[in-house]
């Protein structure tokens, strides 16, 4: 399902500080409540506007924004597999973000960007799509089910200091 009034592109190097900029604020907004200001901190400066720009540099990365007005307002990151993934297929790869502000989610833009990802990563000959979700994201757990990710192992995903139990998930393409 497409919205009339959204748009899409691909990212480029030159987009590290809009993708960093996405990144932290949707990251804050979702769970800036679960941790310490230190472990906060920490995770984001792993997510500088230069570490991004540095990945969006990588061409094992790929990243497709969504946009208003010309505005991002969203985005999508594969790249290959870098997840603890048990048992995975050769060259499988990995859906790494999927951020979408608040008040653009539930128009079907997280809908569009899944699908450029699970298309991206068959046109790279990857047999399968991994991602690693929140336990406690039941919204996004549906969300992802709904778009043919099983859940398959837990995973310890770190902010600073913190381990949160995260969900290993696979698509197979």
């Amino acid at each position: 399902m497409s919205h009339p009034l959204i748009t899409y592109r691909d990212a480029t190097p030159a987009d590290g500080a809009v993708l960093g900029g996405i990144a932290r604020a949707t990251f804050i907004d979702t769970f800036g409540t679960l941790y310490r200001l230190e472990d906060m901190a920490t995770f984001l400066q792993q997510g500088s506007d230069e570490a991004y720009a540095a990945e969006l540099a990588d061409p094992d990365i790929s990243v497709r924004f969504a946009l208003t007005g010309g505005a991002p307002i969203g985005f999508c990151k594969v790249s290959s597999l870098k997840l603890p993934a048990p048992d995975p297929a050769p060259d499988a790869m990995e859906l790494r973000q999927l951020y979408i502000y608040k008040p653009w989610q539930g128009l079907g833009l997280a809908d569009v960007l899944t699908e450029w990802a699970k298309d991206h990563a068959r046109q790279r000959g990857a047999p399968e799509l991994w991602l690693s979700v929140f336990t406690e994201n039941p919204r996004a757990r549906r969300f992802y089910a709904r778009h043919g990710f099983e859940e398959v192992a837990p995973y310890h995903f770190m902010v600073g200091d913190q381990a949160d139990e995260d969900i290993l998930c696979r698509a197979r393409l």
